[in-house]
């Protein structure tokens, strides 16, 4: 297994909420840390705890900055980076579409090639097997782990979504991640980077924004307790897999450490759907009144998603720990312990 060597690894998008937890559990397992944000989404206090380990290094900047990445392949040799960094919003992404593919399809583009630029040096206009005959320079091959979403498939029907399930881009944030999606295994397949795509389902926890861009357990949490109305776009009656954040990260550095997932696409999710209906009753305990509004941009809904994890857990041997309940607890305690209410 990979993560029992020490190793120099790159997260993209690693001061954002899944990417703390990923830098966090990486640290934990021994590893050096880089974490490039530009902190659009992400937030420097999510990884204040980190600032004082001599294997962590933060820098602030962008994933479309060619020369910023360039000053950073130069100075180090990565054996994994975990690609998180994205514009996340869904609605954000059909108002501003722009944004939307340029950061998470042209800044995954950067990232493969210097990923590239990496493993054959001089040589990265040859295939890896014609690398291999000519060349008497050691190679450095860096895993790519690209991080994508469930929200590139198409709504569930009575079975679980698996890696199979149609895909359908109701959204420029899903198109985007598509595009990037065959980006990656365009590279795996034409110049043998080692990579993988991992879809995770909804993730919420702690550190997650309960603010607009936040997910909506954080949201719903942080209005229950303040007694606010909880606000339902449309009927209520969508579904989601909601997988707790340890979990994910979890999920994101072993597929960074297992080769056999090397080129494939993996989702992780829990197997469990609840309505957002029944999600808004969990969490408001009658504590606050719950109201169905007009959904803003209701052609970006998928009704039903619903995950079928098994390929994660027969290859990498995941599975997810945490019930929603005990992760919905988790999460209200540490909303209520950051003062954010």
């Amino acid at each position: 297994m990979l993560g029992d060597i020490e190793m120099n690894i790159l997260v993209t998008g690693g001061a954002g909420f899944i990417g703390r937890w990923v830098v966090k559990k990486l640290l934990e397992n021994g590893h050096k840390i880089l974490a490039l944000d530009n902190l659009s989404n992400g937030r420097i206090e999510n990884i204040e705890e980190f600032q004082g380990n001599n294997n962590f290094k933060f820098v602030k900047g962008d994933i479309k900055d060619e020369a910023l990445l360039s000053g950073i392949f130069e100075k180090e040799k990565f054996d994994i980076i975990y690609h998180l960094g994205a514009s996340i919003n869904v609605q954000d992404s059909i108002d501003d579409p722009k944004t939307t593919f340029y950061n998470d399809t042209v800044g995954t583009f950067n990232i493969l090639e210097k990923a590239k630029i990496q493993m054959f040096g001089n040589n990265a206009k040859m295939s890896a097997d014609e690398w291999v005959l000519d060349s008497h320079e050691e190679i450095h091959p860096c895993k790519v782990v690209f991080m994508s979403t469930c929200m590139v498939y198409d709504k569930a029907d009575d079975n679980r979504i698996n890696e199979k399930h149609p895909t359908k881009p109701i959204s420029p944030y899903g198109a985007s991640k598509i595009a990037a999606e065959n980006m990656v295994l365009s590279y795996y397949h034409s110049y043998k980077l080692p990579a993988v795509v991992i879809r995770p389902f909804n993730t919420y926890g702690p550190f997650q924004k309960t603010g607009g861009e936040g997910g909506v357990i954080a949201i719903f949490i942080k209005k229950a307790l303040e007694k606010q109305e909880l606000n339902i776009y449309g009927t209520g009656e969508q579904t989601r897999d909601l997988l707790y954040v340890k979990d994910c990260a979890d999920f994101v550095v072993d597929a960074g450490y297992c080769k056999e997932i090397d080129g494939e696409i993996v989702n992780a999710g829990t197997g469990r759907d609840v309505t957002v209906n029944e999600l808004a009753r969990i969490i408001a305990k009658n504590r606050a009144d719950i109201k169905h509004v007009k959904h803003i941009h209701p052609q970006s809904e998928i009704m039903k998603l619903l995950c079928d994890y098994s390929k994660a857990k027969e290859i990498m041997g995941w599975e997810p720990k945490f019930t929603l309940e005990q992760g919905i607890e988790e999460t209200e305690e540490w909303i209520k312990s950051t003062n954010l209410i």
